[in-house]
């Protein structure tokens, strides 16, 4: 009985040579797991370690496929919660609702902000966002009412469903940026979206593709930040 695991070496490696060049690091990742002895924590190592975050500038327009942005939403689901309460929640922007919201942000950031402290270039870089980007996604966290579950672990529920997206769009080769830039902590955004007065916007997610990722670093020696006992 053949076996997938049998095939020549040869035809492996014109397989992942194929898909490095055509930009599919996720399919690689997947056909390096199938057929080498890696397992699910070097794998998951490999894709926490290079993911980085790509400025909407670094991004060329390509666009993502609605359904590979359900699948990354889907991830954050499962983030750990507290009484399951479950406080993310998502507002997708895409196509001329991107475009229309990157021109509020943009005039909402003029609005709030002194003559003295505006920047004419912070505007533009707001207004003209859209055009590399495929999708944005505005984070924030869904307080309940008299919830007995502090503020901070519901900060850190949503933080972490961040993450899960982070590292699924690191894996399917998507570029990401998580930003609080704009109007982010602003009161004008919450009521643009809306929102309760309790709810908290933990930030933007921006996604695309680019056709270059910059490099990672650390600034504090991971020694510094441990302590054995």
């Amino acid at each position: 009985m053949s076996s997938k695991r049998n095939k020549p070496k040869e035809t492996i490696t014109v397989q992942m040579h194929e898909m490095l060049c055509n930009g599919c690091h996720y399919k690689l990742l997947l056909l390096i797991a199938y057929f080498c002895p890696m397992n699910e924590f070097k794998i998951l190592q490999q894709i926490i370690r290079t993911r980085r975050s790509v400025k909407p500038g670094l991004m060329n327009g390509r666009k993502i496929e609605d359904s590979v942005i359900q699948e990354l939403l889907e991830l954050a689901d499962w983030a750990p919660t507290h009484g399951y309460t479950e406080p993310w929640r998502f507002i997708v922007y895409k196509g001329d609702s991107l475009e229309q919201f990157c021109a509020d942000h943009a005039e909402m950031y003029k609005k709030v902000t002194p003559p003295e402290k505006f920047n004419n270039a912070k505007y533009e870089k707001l207004r003209q966002a859209a055009g590399k980007l495929s999708h944005l996604v505005i984070v924030y966290l869904k307080r309940a009412e008299n919830s007995k579950i502090p503020l901070t672990e519901e900060i850190a529920a949503v933080a972490a469903s961040v993450q899960n997206i982070l590292l699924g769009a690191t894996a399917l080769g998507i570029a990401s940026m998580w930003s609080t830039g704009g109007v982010t902590h602003q009161p004008v955004l919450k009521t643009y979206l809306g929102l309760h007065e309790n709810d908290l916007i933990m930030g933007l997610l921006h996604f695309g593709y680019a056709d270059e990722i910059p490099e990672g670093k650390r600034m504090v020696p991971l020694a510094e930040k441990i302590i054995w006992k």
